[in-house]
């Protein structure tokens, strides 16, 4: 193990919504770069516990964590608790989400309410009670937030979704300035059409008519992403924007 990887095992970085697609993905591949990984899951904690346990079997280090994102007080005490039991994070992915597509004019409150409570709460509260133990270290640390090609561009019955994603970009950047100063940099990463369950009953003829590249992105290419943003090498890059789409974004 090189010095690099041995620090940074030191450092634990929470993933929410880690127990499968594209929070697994990144939850495996800050493992791999030697980071801690906290395993966040919402209701499959059995997904959750096998990511923990490949984590393990590939020499790393996580453990898992649940709770409701949208759920204010149950992301305060289990994240509280975590905190005085293992230390601050050096980090936090915020992942998790859910979206209700369905034309506005046919949406109902369930469908608007449950994915802005999910998404866009879910970033309040997550960051509320982890942020101050993060400046309390007075180290670096990093915070990344999944946003989304819907965010930057809108889509077809995705007004709700697209709502809390373009919210989530406002809310990163605000966050990116408060506290530079304390050396936390705060990005936000906009997947496109990534190969995930959402995405698998896509005709693959309009996938390639929409996106440049031809083809849908890989949930690997954006955990990539978000550990490099997460890494040392990234110190200097804070309050962006980065999108993983294959061009769609323009």
């Amino acid at each position: 193990m090189s010095s690099t990887e041995a620090s940074q095992q030191q450092r634990a970085i929470l993933v929410t919504g880690a127990s499968r697609g594209i929070g697994r993905a990144i939850a495996l591949e800050l493992a791999s770069q030697g980071y801690e990984v906290v395993v966040h899951y919402g209701q499959r904690q059995d997904l959750a516990e096998a990511c923990v346990e490949e984590i393990q079997a590939l020499g790393g280090h996580g453990r898992s964590i649940g709770f409701d994102v949208g759920d204010r007080s149950a992301c305060s005490a289990a994240l509280q608790e975590d905190i005085e039991q293992h230390g601050a994070y050096y980090g936090v992915v915020l992942n998790a989400g859910i979206s209700r597509d369905q034309a506005l004019p046919m949406m109902t409150d369930e469908d608007w309410d449950s994915v802005v409570h999910t998404n866009l709460d879910g970033f309040y509260n997550v960051l509320k009670p982890a942020i101050m133990p993060m400046i309390r270290r007075r180290q670096p640390g990093r915070i990344v937030v999944l946003s989304s090609v819907s965010g930057l561009i809108g889509n077809r019955g995705q007004t709700n979704y697209a709502a809390t994603k373009a919210g989530l970009i406002g809310a990163a950047k605000s966050l990116a300035l408060e506290l530079a100063k304390r050396n936390i940099t705060v990005n936000a990463v906009a997947p496109g059409l990534i190969d995930t369950d959402m995405t698998e009953d896509l005709p693959q003829d309009m996938v390639r008519d929409m996106i440049p590249l031809r083809r849908t992105g890989q949930a690997t290419e954006v955990a990539a992403l978000v550990a490099f943003l997460c890494s040392d090498k990234a110190a200097y890059i804070t309050r962006q924007v980065i999108a993983v789409d294959g061009g769609l974004a323009g």
